[in-house]
């Protein structure tokens, strides 16, 4: 079941669900049941909660009020704590799938290569299992994933600076090496600041992000993402048209930045690149 308001319910009622996959150069219609409001007496065997981070909170007494034992909040968040305490008695998880994309006037048009992290695991694995059985989604199953959700913020954050100083034409900083270096020097001092705060370094294959080959290896990633369409469609399609969602992300991690005790100049220097959008 679908919960869709205005444009999208009478769409998605009429027409399906339709998704545009980009990489598998398909396009499906799902039809499925469409409801326009949560009532307190809907009882779902799990919920996936998929807005925008600004937008949590004007869901929260909805989500609180309906009888649903299970809620997964899927996309950015670096207050993963802070919104599971919003809901005792419910189990309350977080995730974060591998896609990406824009909304067109009757569709979706996008990536999924259908691989999601999601967590905590204690006591929740059986429900994880049953959820994701025979969907064919490569799961990763992860403890923490307060810290991975704050990690991922300190390294796509920089990338949003790069499509807000370009006015989301990445093509335009492709040739920058210097400035992709900075974005790379950015994240490593977001990391610093987590470690500095007592928390762990997600995944485990950013562990050694002081190293020579993590800044090689992230240089290439920026590279690309500027070089080919693949920059737009995971990068600058959702940072331009999430503004308000990014000012929010940068300005909660930068207050936690802060409480840490962590000093950021080289991200201070691309907020300022970045200022056009970010003080909107």
């Amino acid at each position: 079941t679908l919960l869709a308001r205005g444009h999208w319910a009478r769409t998605i009622r009429e027409n399906g669900l339709i998704v545009k996959d980009i990489l598998r150069l398909r396009t499906t219609v799902s039809r499925i049941p469409v409801i326009t409001e949560l009532r307190a007496d809907d009882r779902y065997d799990v919920i996936f909660v998929c807005v925008r981070y600004t937008q949590l909170d004007s869901v929260t007494a909805s989500l609180n009020a309906n009888s649903s034992p299970a809620l997964v909040f899927v996309g950015n968040n670096v207050r993963a704590c802070h919104y599971a305490s919003l809901f005792p008695g419910k189990k309350v998880l977080f995730a974060f799938t591998v896609s990406a994309g824009h909304r067109e006037k009757d569709r979706g048009v996008g990536i999924n290569v259908k691989k999601i992290t999601i967590g905590p695991a204690a006591s929740n694995e059986s429900l994880i299992n049953d959820i994701f059985s025979g969907t064919g989604y490569n799961v990763l199953i992860e403890p923490n994933m307060e810290d991975y959700l704050l990690c991922h913020a300190a390294f796509i954050l920089p990338a949003v600076f790069v499509c807000y100083r370009s006015d989301g034409d990445l093509r335009k900083l492709k040739k920058e090496s210097a400035y992709l270096n900075m974005l790379t020097d950015a994240s490593r001092e977001g990391y610093r600041a987590i470690e500095k705060a007592g928390h762990e370094i997600l995944p485990e294959t950013d562990i050694n992000y002081e190293s020579r080959s993590y800044g090689r290896s992230c240089f290439l990633f920026f590279k690309l993402m500027c070089s080919t369409s693949l920059g737009k469609i995971c990068a600058s399609d959702h940072a331009m048209n999430a503004v308000d969602e990014m000012i929010a992300l940068n300005s909660d991690l930068k207050a936690f930045f802060s409480q840490a005790g962590a000093e950021t100049p080289i991200w201070n220097d691309l907020e300022k690149g970045a200022a056009k959008y970010l003080k909107q």
